[in-house]
């Protein structure tokens, strides 16, 4: 007979350390499935979470949005997955599907949309429930650990690529786990890709140059060439000038974070020449479809470094401080 209750890492606060707790197994809704967790990614966004910086979380909550797991009850209006079926279970966990956004494919800006691990409780437990029509299916090819990024870092980093359009040269600001998934398919499509670190960041550089990008170097150094599009992935406002300088005319600066630090004042000559500075947000269940079967093709191989549930904290604290190369991922048993 299975336990009834579950361990869960759980924010009580912003500011304060995820505490190990003990929660009830969640019982799926009509149309939800029951996961076992047994990866969930770290992300960076889980840090602007439980800093208070997304100022709307759930209270206590369980932080996680890219959470791998296996089918363990199905609501009964669930259709398309079944018991014992591995999936995925990104960001994006609900939407009204009947306003503007919603009917013309801009699902991820919709207005009452909610979200893994912030507005719903997410992956840093033995369990979670989640709406089974935001849930993938994965590709066979990878394990728990190595899918769990893909499934956020994976998602963005795609979806800011695509937002930089046809760039040929195209500079990556922050490689970590997003970037060093987005560098590979860049890389795959034929693009020179740029990567900047935090200066002084031998370990990144070298990591990034074994991906195969064309140049690696400090965030404060510019590039052998003029770009033709930068993402930008470090939440450092002062990153986007420095990208719109090196960015050539007609170029674009996408901003793929959900939250940055304050964009300093800069002159009107850098963005002039019809450069653009932009944003994406979220994510559509069309990018992770897009990029699941995108992925094996060419294919990403995603660097991690494990933790236990338990130690949560400790990885958290680790992307923090930049210490993991590639993504953390806690491994659940």
């Amino acid at each position: 007979m299975r336990c009834k209750t579950m361990r869960a890492m759980l924010l009580d606060a912003p500011g304060r350390p995820l505490r190990l707790g003990e929660l009830p197994i969640p019982a799926p809704g009509p149309s939800q499935i029951l996961l076992r967790i047994h990866a969930c990614g770290v992300c960076r966004t889980d840090l602007h979470v439980a800093d208070g910086e997304l100022a709307e979380a759930k209270l206590p909550l369980v932080l996680g949005h890219e959470i791998v797991g296996t089918v363990e009850a199905l609501g009964e209006q669930v259709e398309g997955f079944a018991i014992g079926q591995r999936v995925g279970v990104p960001w994006l966990g609900h939407t009204c599907g009947i306003c503007r956004y919603c009917l013309s494919g801009r699902e991820n800006l919709c207005e009452q949309a909610r979200f893994t691990g912030y507005h719903l409780d997410g992956g840093y437990a033995q369990y979670a429930v989640a709406d089974a029509k935001y849930c993938f299916a994965l590709p066979d090819v990878y394990s728990d650990e190595q899918a769990a990024p893909l499934l956020c870092a994976g998602l963005i980093g795609y979806r800011a690529l695509v937002a930089a359009g046809d760039a040929k040269r195209l500079g990556i600001y922050g490689f970590g786990a997003a970037a060093h998934i987005v560098a590979q398919v860049a890389c795959w499509q034929g693009r020179e890709v740029y990567a900047f670190t935090k200066p002084g960041d031998a370990t990144g550089q070298a990591f990034a140059r074994s991906l195969g990008v064309a140049w690696a170097g400090g965030s404060d150094t510019p590039p052998p060439v003029e770009l033709d599009a930068a993402l930008l992935f470090a939440p450092v406002g002062g990153l986007v000038p420095a990208a719109l300088r090196v960015v050539t005319k007609g170029g674009t600066v996408v901003c793929a974070g959900i939250h940055m630090s304050d964009i300093p004042q800069f002159p009107y000559s850098i963005l002039w020449g019809e450069r653009q500075v932009r944003s994406v947000a979220n994510l559509t269940r069309r990018d992770g479809e897009e990029f699941l079967a995108l992925a094996p093709q060419v294919p990403v191989r995603t660097k991690t470094h494990a933790f236990r549930l338990e130690q949560a904290n400790e990885a958290l604290h680790s992307v923090r401080t930049g210490q993991v190369t590639g993504a953390a991922v806690l491994l659940v048993n």
